[in-house]
């Protein structure tokens, strides 16, 4: 499982993740929610290593890696997908993947499968430049391509973003689908329906401190909304 315990990071003088104490279960999903400016995408940066964590501990699989460079991260089995459906768009979709494929060696061709049948409308389009291909379709692509490092964690920062509600149906039955197979997700999300509907439990960050957690499910949402006066 991933642990953040008494993390407390930060941009220059400002502190902006103050003590914050998060799990994620081993095959599980936990979303994390709050509003724009509560600390979650500085968290997530913190877990993968793209900003130092001033104090506090980062553990996957009761290692601290708190010290560990990113890519260092990675090959722990973290992976990460940040907001905005970030891509290549000069390349291809097949040309995206097989970047990262051919990186993972042998397993790069079955990973890559095991991607495309997670989402199969991107088999239609390996052949498009990425560039030219939709918020939703994009947001797959950075998905797939996140899957074939062969992450035991995935980290996804607003996947639902901007997207098509058709999408972003896809994508949560994707979360589920992932999540059975034994991966671990750690879900940021403003959407709170989406989140509670895909997490087992969730965490709600303000200010960067976390006001309010329990266990997920879609009958928790009219408390989590009002505990933070949507």
């Amino acid at each position: 499982m991933l642990q953040m315990t008494g993390v407390h990071v930060g941009y220059g003088r400002t502190s902006v993740v103050h003590g914050v104490d998060i799990e994620v279960a081993d095959g599980g999903v936990t979303a994390i929610m709050g509003h724009n400016g509560a600390g979650k995408t500085t968290l997530l940066r913190a877990a993968v290593g793209l900003l130092p964590v001033r104090s506090g501990r980062v553990s996957l699989y009761g290692e601290d890696v708190s010290k560990l460079r990113p890519h260092q991260r990675v090959r722990r089995g973290l992976a990460y997908v940040p907001q905005g459906q970030q891509s290549f768009g000069q390349l291809t979709a097949r040309e995206n993947l097989q970047l990262v494929a051919d990186g993972a060696g042998s397993a790069g061709s079955s990973r890559m499968a095991d991607a495309l049948d997670l989402f199969p409308a991107l088999r239609e389009l390996l052949g498009r430049r990425a560039g030219l291909l939709s918020g939703g379709q994009r947001q797959q692509l950075a998905i797939a391509r996140a899957l074939l490092t062969g992450p035991r964690v995935l980290i996804l920062d607003e996947p639902t973003e901007g997207i098509q509600p058709s999408v972003v149906q896809e994508i949560e039955d994707a979360i589920g689908t992932l999540s059975a197979g034994g991966l671990s997700v750690l879900l940021v999300e403003q959407h709170v329906g989406f989140a509670l509907g895909a997490a087992g439990q969730y965490y709600v960050l303000e200010s960067g401190r976390v006001t309010r957690s329990g266990a997920g499910g879609a009958d928790q949402e009219a408390d989590v909304r009002a505990a933070m006066a949507l």
